[in-house]
């Protein structure tokens, strides 16, 4: 009835590696970005994303500047961060996807 022990609804999308890699590839305007901190980044990661760390307080900032047009595919180790980061993108009114599992879900070539 009040539904108070469930979940909120989420208002963006989880998304298997497959769908993910597919909708990314085929959105015309898509940005990818890898929200784990710059020392992870600097260590791996999927090729051709933006280090953007949901941790920073440069995050919220960034925020401000984004194109709001644009689809964003976020990622991060486990998928955990990249949720929360959809999450607070999603109130923002961006359009945001979430690699369900993290970077280790993504489809090798």
């Amino acid at each position: 009835m009040f539904n108070i022990f469930g979940s909120k609804p989420k208002n963006y999308d989880n998304l298997d590696g497959n769908n993910f890699r597919a909708r990314y590839q085929n959105a015309p305007k898509a940005a990818l970005l890898d929200v784990r901190t710059a020392g992870e980044f600097a260590g791996g990661s999927i090729k051709g994303a933006k280090n953007l760390d949901v941790t920073s307080s440069q995050f919220q900032q960034a925020l401000k500047t984004m194109d709001k047009d644009k689809e964003y595919f976020l990622f991060c180790r486990s998928g955990s961060r990249s949720g929360s980061a959809c999450d607070m993108m999603s109130k923002e009114g961006f359009k945001a996807y979430n690699l369900a599992g993290g970077s280790g879900a993504w489809p090798r070539e």
